[in-house]
C-alpha cells in the first residue's frame, strides 16, 4: 500500500514511484498505462525474425516476375488450371519460406501485393504488368490457404501470428494475415475457405485471444461443453457477434431515447430524463471511439466511424447550445432562441439516427451487400465533387466580381449561391441575373448550367454505373470482405475487460478509482462480478446457443468431421448409397468431360497419340520386312561356307572320285563351275599327282 501511496505523492512532489528523480509528466504516462488497457500492438513481437521474412518476399518476388515476364490477360491467371500459376509454381511459393519459415509465406504474398501495387503507382507505363503481378500474389496465396491440409497449422500459424518486414531496416509493426488482407482490400484471399473458416471461428469466439499475450489466438476449450453455467462467463462478451448483439441492443435503446427526446419538447429549455439518457449515451460513444483509435490507430477508421462522428458532433452541438441557453434569466429572449436553435439541431440529425442502424445489420447479407455498393459510390464520387467544387469557385468567383462591378456593393451573395445551388439540383431560375453586367452574368450562368447539368452530372452518373457493376460482379467476395473487416474491428482493438458503451463509462469510473491499488487478481474478479451483472440477460441467452452448438460440435466430431460441419438434406442418405458396388461412380467417370484441359490440347493428345501408334506399326513393317529380305542372303551365305569346305577337303586318286568333280560343277551354275576349273588349274600347278589324276578327264 506505501508504494500505491508514493505514486499518488508524486504527482505533487515531483518523485518517482520508488522515490527516484522524475517529473509530472513521467508520473502522468505511468498512471495512463495503468488506467488504459495493456494490450497494445506496439509491444508485440513478429513470430519470425523480420529479416527472414524479408527474404522470403524477395524470394517470391522473384518468382512472380520470373513467371509472369510479360503482359498478359487477366484471365490467364485467375482461371482454375492456368497455365501460368501452375502447380509447380503454386509448390515453388509455398517453398520460399524453407520448412522453418513456411508459416509466414501468405504474408510475404501479401507484402508482394502491396509492393506491386506500390510500383504500378510510380511505373506508370507498367503499370498493367504490375497490376497482373498483384493479381498474381492474390491467386496463390488463395491457392496456398485452400490446399493446406492441416487446419490446426492453418488457422494459428499461417492466418494469425504476426509477422512483421523490414523497411529501411526497420521492423514493421506485426500483423497477421487476416488483418492485412483486410487492410489491402484482397478479396480474392479474404474469399478463400481456410480465411473464412477462420473468421467465422473468430466470429463465433471459438478461437479467442489469450489473456497474456494478444498476439496468440487459442481455442476455446468449452466449446463441446453442454453445461450451461460453464458459458456465463463474462469473458465470452468478447465474441464479436455477442459484441455485435449488444452494440444493436444498445443502439435500439439509443434510438429510442432520441424518439423520446425529440417528441417531448420542453419550453423551458431543461433537460428531461430522456435528453440526459440520450447525451449520457452520446458521450459514451465518443469515448469509446476515441479509445478504439487510441488502441488500433488509424486502421480502425473507416466510413463509419466518419458517419458516427458527424453524429456525435451535431448532438454534442445541441447540448452546448441547450446549456448557453440556461446562462440566461426564464422567458428571455435569447434563452428561447438558444433552446429553439438546439431542438432544431437534434431534429436535424434523426435521418442519421435510423441509418446508424444500417452499421449493425451490415452482418446479414443483404444489407452488407447494399452497403458495400454504397461505400464504392461515395468513393467514386469523390471525383465529381472535386471537379465540382473547382468549377462552382471560379463561377462564383466571375458572379462576384460582376456584381461588384454593377454597383460597388456586394449585396447579392446568397442569391447568386442560392441560384447555383439550384442548377446543381436540376432546377436552374435565370431570372435576376440579366443585371449582372449584361449580358455576361446570363452567359456565365448559362455555361454553369451547362457544364454542371450536362457534363459533371453524367459523369457522375458513369461512375455510379462503373461502380455499380465492379461490386455486383463480384458481390460475393466484396461481402466476405466486409464481414472480415466487422469482425476485426472487434478482435484488433483487444480489451482485458469487455465494456460495451454506455458501460465503458463504468469501466472508466471502476478503472480511475480501484486498479491502481488493487491487486491484479482482486481487480480481475470485481471485474468479472460486475460484467456478469450488467450482461446476465445476454449472457443467458448466449449460453443457450452455446449448449446447443456444444451438442452439434460433439455429433460432428463422433462422424469426424469438423466442428462447424452440418448436415443437409442432401448429406442425409449417403450412408445408404455405394455408388462403387452400383457402378453408378464408373458411368460418372466416363460421362465426365475434362474441364482442366483446352479442347485443342486434347485433340492435339489424341492425334499425337495416333501418331506414336501409326509409328510402331510402320516400325513392326520395317522389321518384317528387313527379316524376310536377310533369310536368303543367309542361306546363300551357308551354301557358301558348304563350298568352302568341300574346296578345302583332302583330295584322293580314285577315279570315281575324280569323275564326280565335273558332275558337280556342271549341276551348279557357271560361275561356280568357272571358280571350280580355276581352283583345279591352280592345283595342277602345284603338284603332279593332282595334275596326272585330272588328265583323263579333261
Amino acid at each position: 500500500m506505501s508504494s500505491n501511496w508514493d505514486r499518488v505523492k508524486g504527482f505533487f512532489t515531483g518523485n518517482g514511484v520508488n522515490g527516484s528523480s522524475g517529473n509530472r509528466q513521467a508520473w502522468l504516462q505511468e498512471e495512463e498505462r495503468a488506467l488504459l488497457p495493456h494490450h497494445r500492438n506496439q509491444g508485440i513481437e513478429s513470430a519470425i525474425p523480420a529479416e527472414e521474412v524479408t527474404k522470403v518476399c524477395l524470394r517470391l518476388r522473384h518468382l512472380i516476375r520470373e513467371c509472369i515476364p510479360c503482359e498478359l490477360e487477366e484471365s490467364a491467371i485467375t482461371r482454375s488450371h492456368s497455365t501460368i500459376i501452375t502447380n509447380k509454381v503454386i509448390q515453388a511459393a509455398r517453398e520460399a519460406g524453407g520448412h522453418q519459415y513456411r508459416a509466414c509465406v501468405v504474408y510475404a504474398l501479401l507484402v508482394n501485393l502491396r509492393w506491386f501495387k506500390r510500383e504500378a503507382i510510380v511505373e506508370l507505363w507498367d503499370a498493367d504488368l504490375h497490376d497482373l503481378r498483384a493479381v498474381a500474389c492474390t491467386v496463390i496465396a488463395k491457392q496456398i490457404i485452400e490446399t493446406e491440409e492441416n487446419m490446426d497449422f492453418l488457422l494459428h500459424n499461417v492466418l494469425l501470428r504476426r509477422y512483421s518486414f523490414l523497411i529501411d531496416h526497420v521492423a514493421t509493426a506485426p500483423t497477421n494475415v487476416i488483418e492485412k488482407a483486410v487492410d489491402m482490400h484482397a478479396v480474392r484471399v479474404i474469399g478463400s475457405s481456410g480465411y473464412q473458416k477462420c473468421i467465422a471461428y473468430l466470429w463465433r469466439g471459438w478461437l479467442v485471444q489469450d489473456e497474456d499475450d494478444p498476439s496468440v489466438f487459442v481455442d476455446y476449450k468449452d466449446k463441446d461443453n453442454p453445461g450451461f453455467l460453464v458459458h456465463m462467463d463474462p469473458d465470452r462478451m468478447r465474441a464479436p457477434r455477442y459484441q455485435n448483439a449488444a452494440q444493436l441492443l444498445f443502439s435500439i435503446i439509443y434510438l429510442a431515447l432520441y424518439t423520446a427526446a425529440i417528441n417531448s419538447v420542453n419550453a423551458s429549455g431543461v433537460l428531461d430524463g430522456a435528453e440526459i439518457a440520450l447525451y449520457v449515451f452520446t458521450f459514451a460513444y465518443v469515448c469509446d471511439e476515441l479509445l478504439k483509435y487510441y488502441k488500433a490507430g488509424y486502421h480502425i477508421f473507416g466510413f463509419w466511424n466518419a458517419f458516427n462522428g458527424v453524429l456525435y458532433a451535431f448532438l454534442t452541438a445541441s447540448l452546448v447550445f441547450r446549456l448557453t441557453g440556461f446562462t440566461n434569466k426564464d422567458n428571455d429572449e435569447h434563452r428561447e432562441y438558444y433552446n429553439e436553435l438546439s431542438y432544431n439541431l437534434l431534429a436535424f440529425v434523426a435521418p442519421l439516427f435510423w441509418c446508424r442502424l444500417l452499421l449493425y445489420f451490415d452482418s446479414f447479407r443483404f444489407f452488407g451487400a447494399m452497403l458495400v455498393v454504397l461505400k464504392v459510390m461515395m468513393k467514386e464520387s469523390v471525383i465529381f465533387f472535386a471537379l465540382l467544387i473547382i468549377v462552382i469557385i471560379g463561377f462564383l468567383q466571375a458572379f462576384i466580381g460582376l456584381d461588384i462591378a454593377d454597383d460597388l456593393v456586394l449585396g447579392d451573395v446568397w442569391f447568386i449561391i442560392e441560384s447555383m445551388l439550384k442548377a446543381i439540383m436540376q432546377s436552374p431560375e435565370f431570372e435576376g441575373f440579366e443585371n449582372f453586367g449584361h449580358p455576361f452574368g446570363l452567359i456565365l450562368y448559362y455555361c454553369f448550367t451547362f457544364i454542371v447539368m450536362i457534363i459533371l452530372l453524367n459523369i457522375l452518373i458513369a461512375l455510379y454505373n462503373s461502380a455499380y457493376e465492379d461490386v455486383t460482379e463480384n458481390a460475393d467476395d466484396e461481402y466476405l470482405a466486409l464481414f472480415a473487416q466487422k469482425t476485426m474491428q472487434f478482435v484488433r482493438a483487444p480489451d482485458e475487460n469487455v465494456y460495451i458503451a454506455p458501460f465503458n463509462l463504468i469501466e472508466i469510473f471502476v478503472s480511475a478509482l480501484l486498479e491502481w491499488w488493487l491487486p491484479k487478481s482482486t481487480y480481475e474478479f470485481l471485474n468479472d462480478c460486475i460484467m456478469a451483472t450488467l450482461y446476465s440477460p445476454l449472457l443467458f441467452v448466449a449460453a443457450l446457443f452455446e449448449r446447443r452448438s456444444a451438442h452439434a460440435i460433439r455429433g460432428n466430431r463422433a462422424r469426424g468431421e469438423e466442428d462447424d460441419d452440418q448436415v443437409h438434406e442432401w448429406e442425409q442418405f449417403n450412408q445408404d448409397l455405394d455408388f462403387e458396388a452400383e457402378g453408378w461412380s464408373k458411368t460418372c467417370e466416363a460421362a465426365k468431360p475434362n474441364v482442366e484441359d483446352e479442347p485443342a490440347v486434347i485433340e492435339v493428345r489424341k492425334l499425337r497419340a495416333e501418331l506414336e501408334e501409326l509409328k510402331t506399326v510402320l516400325s513392326q513393317i520395317n522389321k518384317a520386312v528387313q527379316g524376310k529380305g536377310e533369310q536368303p542372303l543367309k542361306e546363300l551365305e551357308s551354301g557358301k561356307e558348304l563350298e568352302s569346305e568341300d574346296d578345302n577337303a583332302p583330295e584322293t586318286s580314285d577315279a570315281p572320285e575324280t569323275t564326280d568333280a565335273p558332275e558337280a560343277s556342271t549341276s551348279g551354275d557357271n560361275k561356280s563351275g568357272k571358280k571350280n576349273k580355276k581352283g583345279k588349274k591352280g592345283k595342277k600347278g602345284l603338284g603332279g599327282a593332282g595334275s596326272s589324276s585330272g588328265g583323263p578327264s579333261a
